[in-house]
C-alpha cells in the first residue's frame, strides 16, 4: 500500500474516498440482504421439493403396492429425454431455472400389461420432474451461498476496512495540518520577534 502523504491534496483525496465509501457501503449492504434473502427462499424451496419427493415415495409404497410383483418387467419405463434450463438474475448472480423437463415412456402393450402400470408411469415421470428440480434447487442454494459469502466479504472491508482506514487517514493529515499550521505561526512569531529586537538594537 502507498504511503500516506501528509498534505491539503492527500487529505481531499482521503475524504473524497470516504464519501465513496460511505456512498457504496448502503447499496452493497442491501444487495447482501437481498441475496440472504433469496438464500432462504432457495432453501425452503430445497425443503419443499425434497418433502415432495418424500411423499410421492410414500404413496406410491402405499397406492402401489402392485409394484412388489415381479413378474411384471418395469425397467427403463421411464427415462428423461431432454431438461431445458433458462437463468435468472438475481442482484447479478445469475441462477438456473427449470424450464422443461422431457420425459419419454417406453411403449408397452396395453393389453398386455396390469391396468396399475399407467399410474407407475405417471408417478414416475412426476419423481424424474422432481429429482431434477432438487438438483437445481441444490445448484441455486449453492450459487447464492456463494453470492452472499463474496458480498459479505466485500460489505465487511468497506465497513470494517477501508472505512476506518480512511477515517483514520483523514485524522492523521488533519493532525499533521494542524500541527504544521501552528508551527508555522510559532516561527512567523518568533522571526517577528527577532526583527523587532534587531531594530531596536
Amino acid at each position: 500500500m502507498a504511503r500516506l502523504q501528509l498534505s491539503k491534496s492527500s487529505l481531499a483525496r482521503e475524504r473524497k474516498n470516504l464519501m465513496a465509501f460511505e456512498r457504496f457501503l448502503p447499496s452493497l449492504d442491501l444487495k447482501r440482504q437481498q441475496l440472504m434473502a433469496e438464500r432462504a427462499k432457495a432453501a425452503r424451496s430445497l425443503v419443499a421439493t425434497r418433502a415432495e419427493i418424500e411423499a410421492l415415495e410414500k404413496n406410491v409404497g402405499r397406492g402401489l403396492r402392485m409394484l412388489a410383483d415381479r413378474d411384471v418387467d418395469l425397467t427403463d419405463l421411464a427415462r428423461v429425454t431432454d431438461v431445458r434450463l433458462g437463468t435468472e438474475n438475481i442482484v447479478g448472480t445469475r441462477l438456473p431455472v427449470v424450464e422443461e423437463v422431457d420425459v419419454e415412456i417406453r411403449s408397452y402393450a396395453l393389453m398386455g400389461r396390469p391396468h396399475w402400470v399407467d399410474a407407475v408411469a405417471a408417478r414416475l415421470t412426476e419423481m424424474l420432474k422432481l429429482r431434477i428440480a432438487v438438483q437445481v434447487d441444490e445448484r441455486r442454494l449453492a450459487l447464492l451461498e456463494a453470492a452472499v459469502k463474496t458480498i459479505t466479504q466485500r460489505v465487511n472491508l468497506f465497513d470494517k476496512v477501508l472505512i476506518p482506514k480512511t477515517r483514520q487517514n483523514i485524522k492523521r493529515v488533519q493532525i499533521y495540518l494542524s500541527d504544521a499550521e501552528k508551527a508555522a505561526v510559532v516561527r512567523s512569531k518568533i522571526a517577528k520577534r527577532k526583527r523587532a529586537t534587531a531594530t531596536t538594537a
